[in-house]
């Protein structure tokens, strides 16, 4: 559930809030680029001509922003865009410059429950090619943690819990029949659980006797936080190579493009950043309107429908009343995740490797509002205590010292498929955006397609379903 806030707001000289320059700007901007300073232009100088505005922008560019020069500029510092950043940077000499309007996991990646699951997958969709290769590539990753003489859990929060999609009604036990014959077919391990069978391995679930469980002993999850900041640490070892430069805190503010539809630089509303090879857009929810605002006179007919998508999530830290040996989620939350509902609630629940209780999940289509609900809170905990009836008998209220809200936005998408590609009309403009609830376990596979498009590699996994399209094609 990757979201970055980055805002189009002007800086408070309100002379770099552009998203068009011409070639001769951009020319012009090169020549003076290497001198800076933090001197504020008066507003009242500028002049209506043509010419004299230009200069001016250049002075403004001049002693507002300090300029550097990267390979590649990635927009976005979630889990999404900091992987691609780390794939380049290992898989490649290119110099590689993190841009950001806050700072990571202040956006949906904190947010979010930290699995791994392929029980909630659907074999042989157009997904499905890019799950699995992520899949690997996250075992890979924490194997090479393990290889380098650490803990993957500890550094990561990884941890292989298996998964539990559960239902209680028969008509929801044939659809996980269903579920586990086609995890199977796709070769992965699956057993279809009856109650009895499920309450051996998790006595606090309840579910009735016609309930039962599609099981996945695999599936994994992981603690975004963590992940992130061991990312963040992998990346900055190539700083001291004067190949990695974090710039958080900064909102993009501008696009500097030439006559050939190349991107040269960004603005951001403290530093120009020059892009020798490409740009990477992974800005989440907000990649919509930050894409419609930056290239609105380009001339360009291109559209991302992406849309916040808010989610809560409960954690009561510490949690000891009861242990969950694996991860749980009810079968509704399929049908909720891929419908376009004003409101929804589902049973999720994790603990986590520090012992905390995470239960989810909700999903609101509200806007950009981040604002905690406590009567999202209140379904959230009534919801949990239907299939742990031993939740009942505590206070969602005695519990507010060692509670946790957790609130992000995912990036929805109508169709449910990510897009992953270069940007129409852009020839070195690449996005990638439109996760919803999948950004951790697409994360990794994701940063690869990027990487290849970028390098000109042959793509290990087929980008054609996520490619990006022009409104007249």
């Amino acid at each position: 559930m990757v979201s970055i806030s980055l805002s189009l707001s002007p800086n408070p000289n309100h002379l770099l809030n552009e998203t068009v320059f011409s070639s001769h700007f951009i020319h012009r901007i090169a020549t003076v680029s290497t001198l800076s300073g933090r001197h504020m232009i008066d507003r009242t100088s500028l002049s209506t001509s043509p010419v004299n505005y230009r200069r001016e922008k250049v002075a403004a560019v001049r002693t507002v922003s300090d300029s550097h020069s990267y390979d590649v500029v990635v927009v976005g510092a979630g889990i999404i865009g900091l992987s691609i950043a780390r794939q380049l940077l290992n898989g490649s000499d290119l110099s590689v410059a993190v841009v950001d309007a806050a700072v990571p996991c202040s956006g949906a990646t904190g947010a979010g429950q930290g699995y791994i699951w392929m029980v909630n997958k659907v074999p042989g969709s157009e997904k499905w090619e890019l799950v699995m290769r992520s899949r690997q590539l996250w075992e890979k990753f924490a194997e090479d943690v393990k290889y380098l003489g650490m803990d993957p859990q500890e550094v990561l929060g990884w941890k292989k819990t298996g998964s539990l999609l559960v239902g209680k009604t028969s008509q929801e036990m044939a659809a996980l029949k269903e579920k586990v014959e086609q995890l199977s077919k796709a070769g992965l391990k699956a057993e279809l659980l009856s109650s009895t069978e499920l309450q051996d391995l998790e006595p606090a679930l309840v579910i009735g006797e016609e309930g039962g469980a599609a099981f996945l002993p695999d599936d994994y999850q992981l603690d975004a936080r963590r992940s992130v900041a061991y990312i963040e640490k992998e990346n900055r070892k190539y700083a001291t190579e004067g190949r990695y430069g974090e710039y958080y805190n900064q909102p993009l503010t501008g696009l500097l493009r030439s006559g050939n539809g190349k991107i040269e630089a960004v603005q951001t509303s403290k530093n120009l950043l020059y892009s020798k090879k490409a740009i990477v857009i992974a800005t989440g929810c907000w990649t919509g309107s930050l894409m419609q605002e930056l290239i609105r006179d380009f001339g360009i007919e291109f559209e991302v429908p992406v849309k916040p998508r808010k989610g809560h999530l409960l954690v009561i830290e510490n949690f000891s009343s009861f242990k969950l040996n694996h991860g749980s989620m009810e079968v509704g939350y399929l049908g909720h995740r891929d419908a376009n509902e004003t409101s929804s609630i589902s049973m999720t629940a994790t603990m986590d490797t520090s012992g905390n209780l995470v239960l989810g999940s909700s999903r609101q289509f509200v806007g950009f509002s981040t604002e905690i609900s406590k009567h999202i809170i209140n379904q959230i905990w009534e919801r949990a205590g239907e299939f742990f009836p031993s939740l009942r008998e505590l206070s969602l209220t005695d519990l507010e010292k060692t509670r946790e809200v957790r609130v992000g936005l995912r990036p929805f998408m109508p169709g449910g498929k990510p897009m992953i590609g270069l940007v129409p009309g852009l020839s070195n403009a690449f996005l990638a955006a439109g996760h919803e609830g999948e950004g951790l376990t697409l994360a990794l596979g994701t940063a690869e397609m990027v990487a290849d498009m970028v390098l000109g590699n042959p793509p290990k996994v087929d980008n054609a379903p996520y490619a990006l399209h022009t409104l007249s094609s």
